[in-house]
């Protein structure tokens, strides 16, 4: 992409993030992807709402999904590796929320290993929000030709930068001063 292709007319994408094509691209995606990731939490959190009356924040929801991903128990090891999170005491925080709501029950000991799964009252909270999104959000997308495909390469994308985003932490975590 040149430069000319980057700034449509009347328009200044240049700045201390952005001074040539790629860094202009790579701002308007990272731009973009924090967009959709605070739009995807309020989807997440107002479907939630809908389906069971609960409050829980989108990164809450997620791991209540996750929980639920396969029936089957998953532990605080395995939450923070599925979702990409290393705050082990925020996720901690967030599982004492959903017990509390009776939402997922904690089974084991620190000794025996312990584990997550959904309630009863869990499950359906998950069951309805799967409905909901069906009904909504999936419709929507059905309706956009190639847009399967489309979530595809996209989600290819989204992965590889995961992987990228993450060597460039360690490096940069290893050698700051």
């Amino acid at each position: 992409m040149s430069d000319k292709q980057a700034e449509p007319r009347g328009l200044d994408f240049k700045w201390h993030l952005s001074s040539d094509a790629m860094e202009i691209a790579t701002t308007e995606m990272e731009f973009a992807l924090m967009r959709a990731f605070e739009s995807f939490g309020r989807w997440q959190a107002e479907c939630l709402v809908a389906a069971s009356g609960l409050t829980l924040s989108g990164p809450e929801n997620a791991l209540l999904h996750i929980i639920r991903m396969n029936d089957r128990p998953k532990s605080i090891k395995e939450l923070a590796r599925l979702s990409n999170r290393d705050d082990i005491p925020n996720i901690q925080y967030s599982l004492r929320k959903m017990v509390a709501e009776e939402l997922i029950t904690k089974r084991g000991t620190s000794r025996t290993g312990v584990t997550y799964e959904a309630t009863d009252k869990g499950k359906s909270a998950t069951d309805i929000y799967a409905d909901i999104r069906r009904r909504l959000l999936v419709k929507e997308l059905r309706e956009m030709p190639d847009f399967a495909q489309r979530l595809e390469e996209v989600s290819r994308t989204l992965n590889i930068l995961s992987g990228i985003y993450e060597e460039v932490s360690r490096v940069v975590a290893t050698h700051r001063r």
